[in-house]
């Protein structure tokens, strides 16, 4: 039996000949990403300082214009590691998560500009320097205040994304990896109150994390002496699951701000 001949693949589709693209008024995309890490117990942006017009001097996001023949996340991966310096293995092992799609007219003082964000929550960042169009990059630390005023509607962006990563936090075993290899159930919880802001109750987070199916494993052997008065606590790695269900959810009425 003659084997079967694959389908050519089908041409690309013509546009309507009543078509004209000058009907519509030509717009811009750009990418801008917010990328956080936990350092010095803190929750930590990469922010750039921009080196030309507009907002010369004012702090941003990382990001830039999307080529014509590149897409969104091309472009989301180009534009951190011209700006941040960081290399290009550094910025392949991110994963940005988009966020959503920021299109007020009025956003971008030079024309009519839609922005697709991104969002990454990643330990062990490198120190960034600037390049491109940013003048300098640096991590900036996200306090309760955020980092000031920024360009454009980066403050805007910068919060949607901390709600995000936030909510991340909830439902995935992300907090494990701002842990050392080997840590205590205390250090865990420093790391989902830093992300989230908030004050945890101990004995109702212990219970969360130990009744998680995979979440955490013991470790063998003695127990690590911490610096307080209490008894020495036990030691856990990060177990094989990579979603909690349950969720491990944010105290309520207690969101991220």
């Amino acid at each position: 039996m003659t084997p079967r001949q694959p389908s050519p693949p089908p041409s690309r589709p013509r546009a309507p000949e009543n078509y004209d693209p000058a009907d519509f008024v030509p717009f811009a995309v750009t990418v801008d990403l917010a990328v956080f890490t936990v350092r010095e117990s803190s929750l930590h942006v990469l922010l750039v300082e921009r080196g030309e017009e507009p907002y010369l001097g004012h702090w941003a996001l990382p990001g830039g214009f999307v080529r014509p023949r590149e897409s969104a996340g091309q472009a989301a991966r180009r534009e951190l590691a011209e700006e941040t310096g960081l290399s290009p293995d550094t910025v392949a092992g991110l994963r940005p998560e988009q966020l959503r799609t920021y299109s007020d007219p009025d956003r971008d003082p030079r024309m009519r500009v839609v922005s697709v964000a991104y969002t990454a929550l990643v330990p062990d960042l490198p120190e960034p320097r600037g390049g491109g169009d940013a003048a300098q990059a640096r991590w900036t630390r996200y306090d309760d205040g955020g980092p000031g005023p920024l360009a454009f509607d980066h403050g805007r962006i910068l919060a949607d994304a901390r709600r995000r990563i936030g909510a991340k936090l909830e439902y995935t075993c992300l907090a494990t990896e701002f842990c050392p290899p080997e840590f205590t159930l205390g250090e865990l919880q420093q790391v989902y109150e830093t992300v989230w802001g908030v004050v945890l109750d101990r004995p109702n987070f212990r219970r969360k994390v130990l009744t998680s199916p995979g979440f955490v494993e013991p470790v063998e052997g003695p127990p690590r002496r911490t610096g307080g008065r209490g008894k020495p606590a036990a030691l856990y790695r990060a177990g094989t699951a990579t979603a909690l269900h349950p969720p491990l959810l944010r105290p309520e009425g207690r969101n991220t701000p």
